[in-house]
């Protein structure tokens, strides 16, 4: 069951600062294997997350018990490696948050951030769009070429 990621403007909730839009609604704990149907990730992603420091589940022995911020903190992982911030990047992001504080500096970081991926995504835009043209143009060469040619029957059978 693959989840919809919420955009940051759909809640007014606020677990992470700038971020709170992307956090659930239960406070239940999830265990790994209901993360990873829930989220569509593999165990070793979320493994992997926590050994990064983005994500600290609780232990109850050796089962791994996900919060509630844990699962904001996972969906926003995810949406920052969906826009291509880097792991570093939405790290950074995440541990300026400050329940206690404005955030100002969460936020600033972030727009800045922000601003300079949304450059690069616009560059990719144009090179994907000009390869594009290119393609078609190609295409449209060899599409007349095969019209200029005469239509050869393959015979099959030799005498």
């Amino acid at each position: 069951m693959n989840m919809k990621l919420m955009t940051v403007g759909e809640s007014a909730d606020n677990d992470l600062g700038i971020f709170g839009g992307l956090s659930d609604e239960g406070d239940g704990v999830f265990k790994i294997g209901e993360m990873s149907k829930t989220y569509g990730v593999t165990l070793r992603t979320l493994r992997f997350y926590e050994d990064k420091g983005l994500l600290s589940p609780a232990r109850e022995g050796s089962t791994r018990l996900y919060s509630r911020r844990d699962r904001t903190r996972l969906k926003l992982i995810l949406l920052g490696r969906k826009v291509g911030f880097s792991l570093r990047d939405v790290k950074q992001m995440m541990d300026l948050y400050d329940p206690a504080g404005s955030n100002a500096k969460q936020l600033r970081l972030t727009l800045d951030k922000s601003e300079k991926q949304l450059g690069r995504l616009h560059k990719q835009q144009q090179a994907i769009e000009e390869a594009i043209g290119e393609l078609s143009a190609l295409m449209n060469v060899v599409r007349k070429k095969l019209a200029e040619r005469p239509v050869v029957a393959s015979s099959s059978s030799s005498s």
